[in-house]
């Protein structure tokens, strides 16, 4: 696959704050990548960036060969975006929006594509409303719409799925999925929901403190970690025995949903299970789980915590 787009080296300082620090960023063609870290990690600051927004203090972008900001007018009818941060004209109704919006890009059927985007977004309740009584859920979706309003090739989205019912949140992740398969849409995509990230995203890439510090797809980042989670429900006149047995392994307990939950070494667990055993401790509702990528969201998260403190 060839590139849609192609960061390098972005740097971006405020005064004595560097707010991203030498960020290079790949997007190829038909790629859905993820943009992780914590907060004030720099992302806002990244998308900012790469839609011409913010002017990089230094570093290039390119979409399609082409410099964003010789050529920004021409990109950005290729190019859209969504974030739950932005807002849009409160006292307009949302069909009035919506209107306005589709007059920004050049369409062939203006009036085919609003009812496109109105049924896949389920907004045809709302239209008559102003966007000022819409629930944060209601927004995201407007927010969404507005996003794939001109049949994007690249779409950028900040937290999509932010503030939005577990069924409204499987549909949008539904939809990148299918325009992605039917158009070849890439797309940069941000979210503090890991589950989410490992069932879209092709790829991560992980900034801290706006410095890139881990770049893979989400299963072979969680693999860096030799962890397993494992979680049961331990008898009440059983705890102190799996208490002696936790100390034994060097592994702290924490209570989770009335789960007794832990995390060792790969090599570790069936000798654990087995000092289980020898302890006649029961294995009700055990779960052994491989890392995931909240586990190393979290563990990266930390471990640059101490190293930036």
């Amino acid at each position: 696959m060839s590139d849609a787009m192609i960061a390098c080296n972005l740097t971006k300082s405020f005064k004595d704050i560097t707010a991203v620090n030498d960020v290079s960023i790949t997007l190829a063609r038909g790629e859905i990548l993820g943009l992780l870290g914590p907060n004030g990690a720099g992302k806002t600051t990244t998308f900012q960036m790469l839609l011409g927004i913010l002017t990089p203090t230094s570093g290039t972008i390119q979409y399609f060969g082409k410099d964003l900001f010789a050529h920004r007018s021409e990109i950005l009818e290729r190019v859209n975006f969504s974030s739950t941060y932005t807002n849009l004209p409160w006292n307009l109704k949302v069909s009035d929006n919506l209107a306005f919006l589709s007059r920004l890009y050049v369409m062939q059927d203006r009036k085919k594509r609003l009812a496109e985007i109105i049924s896949t977004f389920r907004l045809e309740p709302l239209l008559d409303k102003p966007v000022v009584a819409l629930s944060a859920g209601e927004l995201t979706r407007l927010n969404l719409a507005k996003a794939f309003m001109n049949d994007p090739e690249i779409v950028l989205l900040d937290e999509p799925t932010a503030s939005l019912d577990p069924e409204s949140a499987h549909m949008v992740r539904e939809y990148i999925l299918k325009r992605r398969k039917e158009s070849g849409m890439s797309v940069l995509f941000t979210s503090h929901n890991m589950g989410e990230v490992e069932t879209v995203c092709d790829r991560v890439v992980f900034i801290h403190r706006g410095a890139v510090v881990a770049d893979d797809t989400p299963i072979n980042l969680a693999r860096t970690l030799d962890r397993c989670n494992i979680s049961l429900i331990v008898p009440n006149e059983q705890e102190r025995a799996f208490s002696e047995c936790c100390s034994q392994f060097g592994a702290t307990a924490s209570i989770q949903d009335g789960y007794t939950a832990l995390s060792l070494p790969e090599g570790a667990v069936s000798q654990f299970l087995q000092e289980l055993g020898k302890r006649a401790i029961p294995l009700h509702g055990i779960t052994i789980t491989r890392a995931t990528l909240e586990d190393y969201f979290l563990s990266q998260a930390n471990s640059s915590e101490a190293q930036y403190a």
